[in-house]
């Protein structure tokens, strides 16, 4: 019982940073990825579909997308949608490609992004923090209900300690990471 709460609460930990990293991956840097435009939705024929789902992002170089749709008609309706999309950019139609620049960040922009990744962080060392408790909850309960001895508790929870430390210092790393690549120039 308590080797499964461990693994649950490792389980739900890894995914809080995978989810960390998702979201830090969505925070526009100076640089073009394909993966910029996977939240922006296009209107396929009346059903919300990601950009990728209509088209073939490609990288033309280190701040150019190339958005080629497989329907001819659509390039018009994904350059609108990556135009009123929150990541201020702006996008240009170039035949049946939709070639979307990315603009030089301002140091202001930079320093807000910045605040961004900072809040992101601490809402998943939260979210760790609350698997933690959960865990130690789990487990106070097989202590009350004489499941397990009192040693066997205590060290399960300091494992869960560690566990949790390990995994803030992954989420602090990952922010690390992230706030160098912004405020790179």
């Amino acid at each position: 019982m308590i080797a499964d709460i461990k693994k649950s609460a490792e389980q739900k930990m890894k995914k809080t940073l995978e989810t960390l990293k998702a979201d830090f991956g969505k925070i526009r840097t100076g640089r073009a990825h394909a993966g910029l435009l996977d939240h922006v939705l296009v209107d396929y024929y009346g059903t919300p579909t990601p950009v990728s789902g209509v088209a073939n992002v490609t990288l033309l170089d280190a701040r150019t997308l190339a958005v080629t749709p497989w329907d001819k008609k659509m390039a018009g309706v994904v350059e609108k949608a990556i135009r009123d999309s929150d990541l201020g950019l702006n996008p240009a139609t170039t035949g049946d490609t939709v070639r979307v620049p990315m603009p030089a960040l301002t140091e202001e922009r930079r320093r807000d992004l910045v605040k961004v990744v900072h809040r992101e962080a601490e809402n998943a060392r939260i979210a760790v923090r609350n698997i933690r408790r959960d865990a130690n909850n789990h487990l106070k309960d097989l202590l009350k209900k004489k499941q397990v001895a009192e040693d066997e508790e205590r060290r399960a929870q300091d494992e869960v300690q560690k566990l949790t430390d390990r995994y803030i210092s992954e989420v602090d790393k990952a922010m690390a990471v992230k706030e160098a690549d912004l405020v790179a120039v």
